[in-house]
C-alpha cells in the first residue's frame, strides 16, 4: 500500500460538481425528473458532446474506440500505463438521472482535481490518467448490457457488438455512426495500456440507505442468467375459436411470468427474478397471439443456486408447454458467474474511507456494471453511494447532494493513490 496522498479539497469543488451534474441532467430530461437517453440516440450523442467539450477545455485528449467507448486521456509520463475511471452516460427509458452519469462526471471531476493538484505541487505521478464513458452499459436499446466494456476486455467480439440491432432493425454500428461516435481504431492496446480501474455508482439498492452508511465497498458481484424466450402458438380468432382449440402464446407467456416470480418466492432474497420485456404478435385486440418474445432475468449471490433455479425453470417451461399447448424456445442472452473483486482494491477503498472519515461497509453488487468486466482484466475498485429507498431505473431515483460530493472526494483520493501505484503488481 502506498503512502496516504490526501489531495487538498477545493472549497468550490462541490458547487462545480453539482452545477455540472445539473447541466448533464437537463439533457434528455423527462417531465417527472428522470432522463431518457438510450445508447447511441441523439440524446446520448448530446451527452457525449458535452463531456468531450468539458474534457478538452481542461486539457484532456479525447478519443473514441471502435465500439464507441469515449476516453479522456491525460499523460503525465509518456509511455506509462493509465489508471482508468468512469461509468456510462446512457440511460434506461424514462430512467433516473443518477445511474451511470454520476459515475462518469465524478471520474471527470476527480481526474481534473488530480491534474490540477500535480500541476500546482510540481509533482509527477507514476501512472497516467484516463476517464471513460462506456458504450451501451444499460442494454435497453441494444442487448446485451455492458457492451462497450465487454468488447474492451475481450468478452465480446467487436463485430458481434456492432451488428446487434434494436427493435427498429438499426445496428449499433450504424447508430454510433449517426451520432459521429464510432472510432476507427482501438484507443488502448500495446502502445497504451490500463494498469487499474475504478468506478463509483449509486447503489441501486437499500443497504446503504437503511443503515445510514455513506460508502459501499463492493467486494463481490451476484451471478446472473438473462434469457431470451420465444413462446410459439397459433394465431386465431378471439371470439370464434373454441377454447379447447387455442394455442395462445400470450397465455403461455403469462404462465411463464408467474412461474418466474414464484421461483423467486421459493428462494427468498437469495434469488431475484423478473420479466423485463414482453413483445406480443400480432398484438391485435381480436386475435389470439401466435408468438410472444420475452426477456427474463435471474440473479443470485450463489452460482449453485442459480444453476438449481435454471433447472427448475426448465421443468416448469415443459409443464407450461403442455398446459397452454405452446412451444417455448429459450436461449441465454447474457450470463456471468458470481465473482470477487480483488482484495487489494477493497482494502484501498476501505483505507481511503477511513482516512477521510467516511462511514463504509462491504456490499455486493446485484446489478451488472462495467467494473464487472474490468475486474477480470485489471485490479479494480468499485464504490457505491446511497440510493434513497433503493429506487433505480425509474424517474424517482435520487441521491443526496452531500453523498454525491463525498463520493467524488473518495474517488479522487482513491485515484490519487492508484496513480502512485497502490494497485500495481
Amino acid at each position: 500500500m502506498t503512502t496516504t496522498v490526501h489531495v487538498p479539497r477545493d472549497p468550490a469543488a462541490d458547487a462545480r460538481l453539482l452545477s455540472d451534474f445539473a447541466a448533464l441532467s437537463a439533457i434528455g430530461a423527462t417531465p417527472a425528473g428522470g432522463v431518457e437517453r438510450q445508447a447511441a440516440t441523439l440524446e446520448d450523442g448530446a451527452m457525449r458532446a458535452w463531456l468531450t467539450a468539458w474534457l478538452v477545455e481542461r486539457g484532456f485528449t479525447v478519443a473514441t474506440d471502435r465500439v464507441g467507448n469515449l476516453f479522456g486521456l491525460y499523460e503525465f509520463v509518456p509511455g506509462a500505463p493509465y489508471v482508468l475511471a468512469g461509468s456510462h452516460l446512457d440511460s434506461q427509458p424514462r430512467g433516473g438521472r443518477f445511474d451511470g452519469a454520476y459515475g462518469v462526471l465524478a471520474a471527470a471531476h476527480a481526474a481534473h482535481r488530480l491534474v490540477a493538484h500535480h500541476r500546482e505541487a510540481g509533482t509527477t505521478p507514476r501512472f497516467n490518467l484516463a476517464v471513460v464513458d462506456w458504450f451501451n452499459e444499460e442494454g435497453s436499446r441494444f442487448k446485451p448490457s455492458m457492451m462497450g466494456s465487454a468488447v474492451f476486455t475481450g468478452a465480446m467480439p467487436l463485430e458481434k457488438a456492432l451488428s446487434t440491432t434494436d427493435t427498429a432493425g438499426i445496428t449499433a454500428g450504424d447508430a454510433l455512426a449517426r451520432i459521429d461516435a464510432l472510432g476507427e481504431a482501438d484507443v488502448f492496446g500495446e502502445a497504451r495500456t490500463v494498469s487499474s480501474y475504478a468506478e463509483i455508482h449509486i447503489e441501486q439498492g437499500r443497504e446503504l440507505d437503511k443503515s445510514g452508511t455513506t460508502l459501499g465497498l463492493v467486494d463481490a458481484t451476484w451471478a446472473a442468467n438473462k434469457y431470451e424466450i420465444a413462446v410459439l402458438g397459433s394465431q386465431a380468432h378471439t371470439g370464434a375459436t373454441a377454447m379447447a382449440d387455442r394455442r395462445d402464446a400470450l397465455y403461455g407467456a403469462a404462465l411463464a411470468v408467474v412461474a418466474v416470480r414464484e421461483l423467486a418466492d421459493r428462494f427468498g432474497e437469495d434469488l431475484h427474478t423478473s420479466c423485463g420485456q414482453l413483445t406480443v404478435h400480432p398484438n391485435s385486440p381480436v386475435v389470439v397471439a401466435r408468438e410472444v418474445h420475452m426477456h427474463l432475468d435471474l440473479r443470485s449471490p450463489s452460482d449453485s443456486l442459480l444453476d438449481e433455479a435454471d433447472e427448475i425453470l426448465r421443468r416448469q417451461f415443459a409443464e407450461i408447454e403442455v398446459k397452454a399447448g405452446v412451444e417455448i424456445e429459450r436461449r441465454f442472452a447474457h450470463t456471468w458467474k458470481g465473482h470477487l473483486y480483488q482484495e487489494a482494491g477493497v482494502a484501498l477503498a476501505r483505507a481511503v474511507a477511513a482516512d477521510l472519515e467516511v462511514s463504509s461497509m462491504l456490499v455486493k453488487t446485484r446489478a451488472g456494471h462495467d467494473s464487472t468486466n474490468m475486474k477480470d482484466l485489471v485490479p479494480t475498485v468499485m464504490l457505491f453511494i446511497p440510493s434513497v429507498e433503493g429506487i433505480s431505473h425509474a424517474e424517482a431515483e435520487f441521491t443526496a447532494d452531500e453523498d454525491l460530493c463525498t463520493g467524488a472526494d473518495v474517488l479522487t483520493e482513491t485515484l490519487a493513490r492508484m496513480l502512485e501505484g497502490a494497485l500495481a503488481p
